[in-house]
């Protein structure tokens, strides 16, 4: 309930803007200001929390961190429409909270939920984010018609308080015996940790080009293909729906399936992603393009759930947190530089070597991985895990 609270407040923020720039309520620029702000305190926040949660409460820090994001919400709503300097600084406050709770929920899971259930927690947590996406846009303009942008951003409040609220209590603070580390000096070590698993370094790299290349290439060409090939917005309303649909059916397939060489299972689960590219760069019938936006959707659940359950299990507990910050710093840290990149790169090269070039990284990034030692079961050995 916690996860998906904080992933659907999330979602809901830069939804409610835009329902506030058609109001006229805020500009465009300043929606990118306030966006660019929120993703600058997320990439501040992450691997800070990651130290804080090995070294304090991971129960905690959710609940902070949750709580400063709570309380960002109505400032943002105060600012609207007289400060966008206020509105930015409250939005950086709130993206603080959201990367901070990433690791510290990672972690988290390793202290409320058995090592052989786990998988199954996982994927329900992916199935819960799944179906409020897929909800959370009708819900959300129902609710615009009876409230204004000022209200829905307290609802957005009230759901990071739920978040902040709701998980149950993990296990106590560890305590630290000798000298204390230099803040620099834990998070290295957490890098050191992470080096320790070349499963877990080469299943990052193939994530992070697939979603710097493949993600980032068709949010930019995919609402310009829907227009100008097939002349109409409701391509690019079908894809995104499908992408929603495919994990929900990823996150019901791997709540029970165990494949026997599950990393190489979900690597290849995550080269599917290059179709949504490919299915945008040929002249296919529209159909085509949802269903390429399915499997994109079903091989990205595939490989998340088996990849957060084998970093919960691989990981020294001690150092999960900031594993996993690294995790998210990594992948979905650099899609935003993906995302700046795209748009001058299809002006220069044009959108069919751009989209060609991204399906060949997204289909030869996770074949890469799995030549790597211990991807073919995202452990160091095939005996038992820790």
């Amino acid at each position: 309930m916690g996860t998906t609270a904080s992933g659907l407040a999330t979602w809901a923020l830069p939804f409610v803007l835009g329902l506030a720039v058609l109001e006229r309520e805020l500009s465009a620029a300043g929606l990118g200001v306030v966006l660019a702000a929120r993703t600058a305190g997320f990439l501040g926040a992450v691997p800070v929390a990651g130290v804080v949660a090995d070294r304090h409460s991971r129960r905690g820090v959710v609940l902070w961190a949750g709580l400063a994001a709570a309380g960002a919400a109505p400032v943002i709503a105060w600012g609207l429409g007289w400060s966008l300097a206020v509105m930015a600084v409250a939005a950086a406050v709130m993206g603080a909270g959201q990367g901070a709770c990433r690791p510290a929920f990672q972690a988290l899971v390793t202290e409320v939920v058995d090592v052989e259930r786990r998988q199954t927690a996982n994927a329900a947590m992916a199935l819960a984010t799944r179906t409020t996406t897929l909800a959370a846009p009708g819900v959300t303009a129902l609710l615009a018609t009876v409230l204004d942008t000022t209200a829905l951003l307290v609802g957005i409040g009230l759901l990071w308080l739920c978040a902040a609220l709701v998980p149950p209590r993990g296990a106590p603070a560890r305590r630290v015996d000798g000298p204390r580390v230099p803040f620099w000096r834990e998070f290295v070590d957490g890098v050191h940790e992470a080096r320790r698993h070349p499963w877990f370094l080469a299943g990052l790299g193939a994530l992070t080009a697939v979603i710097a290349t493949g993600y980032s290439a068709t949010s930019v060409a995919l609402p310009l293909i829907s227009r100008d090939r097939y002349d109409t917005e409701v391509v690019l309303a079908a894809a995104l729906t499908a992408y929603t649909v495919g994990g929900l059916i990823g996150a019901l397939v791997v709540a029970r399936w165990r494949p026997r060489s599950q990393g190489w299972t979900a690597l290849a689960a995550l080269a599917c992603y290059g179709f949504a590219p490919l299915a945008l760069l040929l002249p296919v019938p529209w159909v085509v393009i949802v269903a390429a936006y399915v499997v994109a959707g079903l091989g990205i659940e595939l490989f998340n759930v088996p990849w957060f359950t084998a970093t919960q299990r691989e990981a020294a507990p001690d150092k999960l947190a900031r594993v996993s910050s690294l995790d998210f710093l990594m992948s979905y840290g650099l899609a935003p530089v993906g995302l700046v990149l795209i748009a001058p790169a299809i002006d220069l090269f044009g959108v069919t070597a751009v989209l060609g070039t991204c399906a060949a990284v997204c289909f030869l990034a996770p074949a890469a991985a799995a030549l790597v030692p211990t991807t073919r079961h995202f452990a160091r050995s095939t005996g038992e895990s820790r």
